[in-house]
């Protein structure tokens, strides 16, 4: 167990990277009480305890029923008829050591209630309850948030109090520049066209500013945005003239907020719009949920009847009067939705698991922001329907004879949906990729819903991967028990566990989907499923397997989170793109001269270990092994461009200077620390004093360029110190020598380091340095000269001198803290950000960027697998219509949510015939000759062949000499390939490919799509 103060990084690593050091501590600190453990309220408990708060009460006593097993996957047949709350306990607190879950026996003790900081009440209570709750908790400083769901509605109610502080609205790193020109009516320009990234409002600091010095003494200024690379702080004039230099960095300001009671804003309440094309519906619902709260206090606590006319005329009744009442909610010429209202009135006894992950990932983000303060609490209602997951009445007519209860942990879902389109769901094959978090989620989802569970259905789960600790905080079909195993086989335990319909029902695999295993993921696996979701963390990933999806033409639902952030995206045959249709941007690369010498900011330097690491403990191990295992290595490599010359020299110090001892690895990681952090900085400095000019008369040490010093080493700087540690444990590592075991004997390491002789620094004239991104690198293309290579090659040891010896490389590790390799790579970046005085980051920060961990949090996961899930409606169903479908895109921070409809796959032309771009392809069937292939198309579709490839093979071509044709005309397809490609067509390939060049009627080149054979 940690101590206080302190934070377990093995298990919330993640979740750190989202929320911050401060953030995490709070919430360490903070108790929180769910009121209600049906689904939703286990939802939201199940996320809390996942992020780690000090400790979690619950409260439902009301006894478990058959259909609550719905959405409330802790339960099963067995625990009918025990308290909720009780049975629900044990399995939250295997979720989290480190969060202790109590049951609170009764919400009359006004005492007891007021040790929470934050109360949550879910759908077991009252309207009457919840408001006289919320009074109780506003009056104490407690922060309270109602929420319920109703088949595929649902709301969220947020009271944080009069006076809230967010100390951090957005969660988004701080943005900084470099100022290139400071006006004196405060108009600051960036330098070389680089975009600031800030917002009016927004306040900065700033540093290492000449002429202006006041500005460099903390105080943060107000931002005046004029444009993407100016902004403007007020005048400066009094101040002094600006000559050069200065760094801006953005300051994140506390933000106030006040809310209403719940009884204060029902009249009047303040919305939150999560999907402006129902822009109208929030205030509909807001007087429809009132008006079931109404319907229940005169039906002796029930609901309205699935599908029930007279039940659905009295709600819209119940909505009229309190219209009336509460003129301000619709305004003077709203009208009530009747439509609206009565599907409201017809869902409300049910319970999708879909709409539950959605609010309970919300709900627990909420929660989670009263804690700790961080991010921007949803201000004050919500409301959330997906009515357009309802499948189509024509083919799935719902009555109440279709959605009656049939006595099954389904009936709360057949009352939404009706018998026969769950029938559907329960006979559908699909394909799940990844089982971690996305996919434990989906799974859950899925085990809830009955997904694959009849005679018909099956679920295949594939990961190549397996359990490890940090996995815990964020994928909660995983137990500390599980660490080491197959993700998919737990995954499958679990979901089997939760839901023995399933059992038998799930095959898991551990192999990789991708090229290499196409003889297992053949053409029959693809063609036998319904639809294939991702539950992947790569982008190569995703674009295969919606690359093997567009050729099978199976629908694809797609997800991924990235901290607070996520989106989900649906792809359907021949109606949208695919995934791949579009791209992100490519990540900004660090120029080669910035990591070299001119680091700016934090993230170069951190690349810059990173690649140090590398050099020193990977890349230089496997040449040395390469030189004495292939005889020609020194041949291969004098011919390669590059820094030859600093790979022979690496190789001859490797064997040269080998360690015998730890005490030599001590003493060759003093010198590097010598080399690196003092000698290679004068030698810097050398070349260019602090004083040049640039060839027009410019100081060459400005904007970018920070003139860097020199650090002399001391061990009472930790970051000298655990440069000299992990780079002598990780040289030890690299020769098989025994290193540190436990902690460092820093005795031992002084005593070492005063024996080592450290040559003093003389400056060499032969030295280049490349000063400019666009100017040519004096050191490439092997410029010492080709004798000078050639000595170098032939003062290496011989290879057969050496026989049996090797080195080790080191394969980086992140999340092991003993390996050091963070810990080099933190103490590099460090001293090397002490050279050009930039801030130094902590390790955590390191492992973020060195390690291009992705944030995750167990709210956002939650919520977009939810949002996936109503997508998976549709898809059972079997929508074509594009607008019936959803994109979805979230920030929880925000908080904001944006759904559009699926972009439309492109189309395209070819004589007088139409086809989608993405989606259509020429059928041929059998094996066919070449000729009557290329006939097939002239006769049939008027097309002439002008090329015809297999792969990078071209088997056909019209400007081929008549006699090379002779030879493949009469051929089928597979000897064809086969001729040309010198290879047999693999036995488990059924279908092949080819890529076709046509000219049209007309003779004019088109674009058409490929062929497909199937053999």
């Amino acid at each position: 167990m940690t101590k206080p103060g302190e934070i377990d990084e093995s298990l919330y690593s993640r979740q750190l990277y989202v929320l911050g050091k401060e953030a995490m501590l709070k919430m360490q600190h903070s108790t929180v009480l769910i009121i209600g453990l049906k689904g939703l309220g286990v939802e939201i408990a199940k996320n809390i305890a996942l992020a780690g708060v000090k400790s979690l009460a619950l409260h439902d006593p009301e006894p478990v029923q058959l259909q609550d097993l719905s959405t409330q996957f802790f339960l099963s047949e067995k625990d009918v008829g025990k308290p909720r709350d009780v049975v629900s306990r044990a399995k939250l607190a295997e979720l989290n050591s480190y969060v202790p879950v109590d049951v609170l026996g009764s919400l009359q003790d006004q005492e007891q209630l007021l040790k929470y900081q934050v109360v949550v009440a879910t759908d077991t209570l009252s309207l009457e309850r919840k408001i006289e709750l919320n009074d109780l908790c506003h009056t104490n400083g407690i922060i309270f948030i109602a929420t319920e769901t109703r088949g595929l509605f649902g709301s969220v109610f947020n009271d944080f109090g009069e006076d809230f502080t967010v100390i951090d609205p957005t969660g988004e790193e701080p943005v900084s520049g470099i100022v290139s020109d400071f006006e004196a009516d405060g108009t600051v320009t960036m330098l070389d066209d680089n975009r600031h990234n800030l917002e009016d409002g927004n306040y900065v600091t700033f540093s290492e500013i000449e002429g202006l010095e006041p500005l460099n003494d903390g105080k943060a200024y107000k931002v005046e945005v004029l444009g993407p690379f100016a902004f403007k702080i007020g005048s400066v004039k009094e101040l002094g003239t600006y000559k050069k230099g200065g760094v801006f960095k953005q300051v994140k300001m506390p933000l106030k907020m006040s809310f209403k009671t719940l009884r204060e804003s029902l009249a009047d309440p303040e919305h939150l719009f999560c999907d402006f094309a129902k822009f109208d519906r929030a205030a509909q619902l807001h007087l429809g949920f009132q008006a079931l709260q109404q319907f229940q206090l005169g039906h002796q606590g029930q609901l309205p009847r699935s599908v029930n006319e007279e039940d659905a005329s009295e709600l819209i009744k119940l909505v009229k009067k309190l219209a009336a009442q509460q003129p301000l909610v619709l305004g003077e010429d709203g009208e009530v939705n009747e439509g609206l209202i009565k599907e409201l009135s017809f869902q409300s006894r049910g319970d999708i698991p879909a709409v539950v992950a959605f609010f309970g990932g919300l709900v627990a983000q909420e929660a989670l922001k009263a804690c700790s303060g961080k991010f921007t609490p949803l201000k004050q209602y919500m409301y959330f329907d997906s009515l357009e997951s309802l499948p189509d009445p024509r083919t799935f007519p719902r009555t109440e004879e279709t959605t009656r209860s049939i006595n099954s942990r389904y009936d709360a879902q057949i009352a939404v949906f009706g018998l026969d389109f769950q029938r559907l769901v329960a006979n559908s094959k699909v394909f799940l990729v990844g089982s971690g978090a996305i996919g434990c989620e989906m799974l859950k989802n899925w085990a809830l819903l009955g997904l694959g569970s009849g005679p018909d259905g099956k679920i295949i789960i594939t990961d190549n991967d397996s359990i490890e600790k940090s996995n815990l905080n964020r994928q909660f079909l995983f137990r500390p028990k599980d660490v080491g195993r197959n993700k998919s086989e737990v995954a499958s335990e679990a979901a089997c566990f939760m839901n023995p319909d399933l059992t038998g029902k799930i095959e898991w695999l551990t192999d990789k989907v991708g090229p290499e295993s196409e003889n297992l993921f053949d053409d029959k696996f693809w063609s036998n499923l319904d639809f294939v979701t991702n539950a992947l963390d790569n982008v190569d990933a995703r674009t295969y397997v919606d690359r093997r999806c567009v050729f099978f033409k199976k629908p694809l639902l797609e997800s991924g989170t990235l901290g607070t952030k996520g989106n989900t995206q649906v792809v359907i045959p021949n109606v949208t793109e695919s995934y791949s249709s579009s791209r992100d941007p490519p990540e900004k690369s660090i120029p080669l001269c910035t990591l070299r010498s001119f680091p700016n900011k934090i993230d170069h330097t951190i690349a810059w270990a990173k690649s140090l690491f590398q050099g020193y403990f990977t890349e230089v191990p496997e040449n040395v092994n390469l030189y004495l295992t292939q005889p020609n290595f020194v041949e291969q490599t004098l011919k390669q461009a590059g820094d030859v010359k600093g790979i022979l020299e690496s190789i001859s110090d490797s064997l040269t200077n080998r360690p015998y001892t730890f005490e030599d690895c001590i003493k060759w990681a003093r010198l590097e620390f010598e080399k690196k952090f003092n000698h290679e900085i004068q030698q810097l400095l050398y070349n260019f004093p602090k004083d040049a000019k640039t060839s027009n008369g410019a100081p060459f040490w400005s904007g970018p360029k920070r003139a860097p010093e020199p650090l002399n080493f001391s061990l009472e700087n930790p970051d000298h110190l655990h440069f000299v540690v992990a780079g002598a444990n990780l040289r030890a590592f690299n020769y098989g020598l025994t290193g540190d075991e436990g902690e460092p004997d820093l005795a031992y390491y002084k005593s070492v380091i005063s024996k080592t002789e450290v040559p003093s620094f003389s400056p060499r004239s032969d030295v280049k340095i490349q000063a400019n991104d666009e100017d040519p690198d004096p050191n490439a293309n092997n410029s010492v000269g080709g004798d000078a290579l050639e000595a170098l090659a032939g003062a290496l040891p011989e290879p057969s001198s050496l026989a049996g010896f090797k080195l080790v490389p080191v394969e980086f590790e992140k999340d092991d803290d003993t390996n050091h390799h963070i810990e080099f790579i933190a103490a590099a970046s460090n001293d090397r950000a002490l050279n050009y005085s930039i801030e130094p980051a902590d390790r955590q920060k390191t492992k973020f960027i060195a390690g291009r961990i992705i944030p995750a949090i167990a709210t956002t996961t939650g919520l977009v697998t939810g949002l996936v899930n109503l997508e998976l409606y549709k898809v059972v169903a079997g929508k074509t219509d594009i607008e019936a479908y959803c994109n979805g895109f979230i920030n929880l921070a925000l908080p904001f949510f944006g759904f559009s409809d699926p972009i439309a796959s492109p189309q395209g032309k070819y004589n007088d015939k139409s086809y989608d771009k993405i989606w259509d392809r020429f059928e041929i069937n059998g094996n066919v000759t070449l000729k009557e292939l290329i006939d097939y198309f002239d006769e049939k579709e008027g097309l002439e062949i002008t090329m015809l490839s297999y792969g990078v093979s071209l088997l056909y071509a019209s400007f081929f000499p008549p006699k090379k044709l002779k030879d493949r005309l009469h051929l089928p397809i597979t000897d064809v390939v086969m001729l040309v490609t010198k290879n047999a067509v693999a036995p488990h390939v059924k279908t092949m490919i080819l890529e076709i060049c046509a000219d049209d009627k007309s003779g004019e080149d088109v674009e058409v799509p490929y062929i497909t054979i199937h053999l």
